[in-house]
């Protein structure tokens, strides 16, 4: 599903994070990226979801080369690959229904379907009667939720999220695992950034140790 081959991620400050980078995430796969921060998680993640591109190497998702898309195909890329971002990203003048809508506003999605996939998404998340609630009126876990309905409601055969329990308590934080977990039970692909090794503990799943820009433990 996912494969890093000898990646390099320079920025224009001269900062390397990435240092030939290589690893492989298979199809169906739960898997968390772990290292201490600035270790190069986020810049993996972004290059996964071509918010960034790789200074050298070849990074391939659902076994397309990502060099070979084109600026204008982009958003059709995208349409595969749900992200959760620690920060939510949420539209705080708008209620939740249109933020977890807008993914599927952007393709083209019938009113009727976005109403039914959107409901569907915040029942997933245990939030369903809060559609028209501002994001600014939940708490800071229900606000994560919002961001992962978002990610999940076009139905992506990727799932990946950076830190998205930075900010919870322990037991959220956990909750929030758990619900990953069961997005992938059902089929689809997860990667997770996050450096709470503990949380990961409690979860079986495989583990890639980034340190100083390369692969510590596959």
């Amino acid at each position: 599903m996912i494969r890093f081959d000898q990646v390099h991620k320079r920025y224009p400050n001269g900062r390397e994070a990435l240092a030939g980078i290589s690893f492989n995430v298979e199809r169906g796969e739960l898997c968390f990226l772990t290292g201490h921060s600035g270790a190069g998680k986020s810049s993996i993640l972004k290059l996964i979801a071509l918010i960034e591109r790789p200074t050298r190497g070849q990074v391939f998702v659902n076994n397309q080369n990502t060099a070979g898309v084109k600026s204008r195909g982009i958003p059709q890329f995208r349409r595969q690959i749900g992200v959760v971002f620690q920060d939510h990203k949420l539209l705080h003048d708008r209620p939740v229904s249109d933020n977890v809508a807008l993914p599927l506003i952007i393709a083209g999605v019938s009113k009727r379907e976005i109403d039914k996939r959107v409901r569907a998404a915040l029942d997933q998340v245990g939030l369903l009667g809060k559609e028209k609630s501002r994001p600014l009126e939940l708490s800071t876990g229900e606000q994560q939720r919002v961001g992962i309905a978002r990610a999940v409601v076009a139905k992506p055969s990727l799932l990946i999220a950076d830190e998205p329990t930075g900010n919870l308590d322990p037991d959220l934080a956990l909750e929030t695992m758990k619900l990953f977990k069961r997005f992938n039970d059902v089929g689809a692909t997860v990667v997770i950034a996050t450096h709470d090794v503990h949380l990961i503990e409690q979860l079986a799943a495989r583990r890639i140790v980034i340190d100083g820009g390369r692969v510590a433990s596959p």
